[in-house]
């Protein structure tokens, strides 16, 4: 199938299948036109990266761990793959790291909002 066709199945754009193929998440055959061609494992590809994505993965750590995931009907599975579970902790670390950030940037923005007079 051509990229337009893997868009329309996945609901991705087509500049961010590209996207995701210069990430190296993606490796379409070319054919000798040039032309991308992909094929349902592509298909199952593509929704493994917006789940990874989804969970606040950057495209870095996915291209590692692409490879340690399958499908289980309609949702995705990780395997033990070696560097699977540490560089899941590391990330999730990192986001509760941001979210502890961001909690306290809110807590400084409701302290200045509690302190502000409201407009005549």
């Amino acid at each position: 199938m051509r990229i337009g066709d893997l868009a329309h199945r996945t609901g991705v754009s087509r500049r961010l299948l590209r996207y995701y193929e210069e990430q190296g998440l993606l490796r379409p055959v070319r054919m000798p036109n040039g032309y991308r061609e992909y094929g349902e494992p592509d298909v199952a590809a593509v929704r493994h990266i917006r789940t990874m994505l989804a969970a606040g993965l950057p495209t870095a750590v996915i291209a590692r761990l692409l490879d340690c995931v399958h499908d289980d009907g309609d949702r995705m599975v990780p395997t033990a793959c070696p560097g699977m579970v540490s560089n899941l902790r590391r990330e999730r670390e990192r986001i509760s790291a941001t979210i502890e950030q961001l909690q306290t940037s809110q807590r400084a923005l409701d302290t200045m909002l509690a302190s502000v007079r409201p407009d005549p």
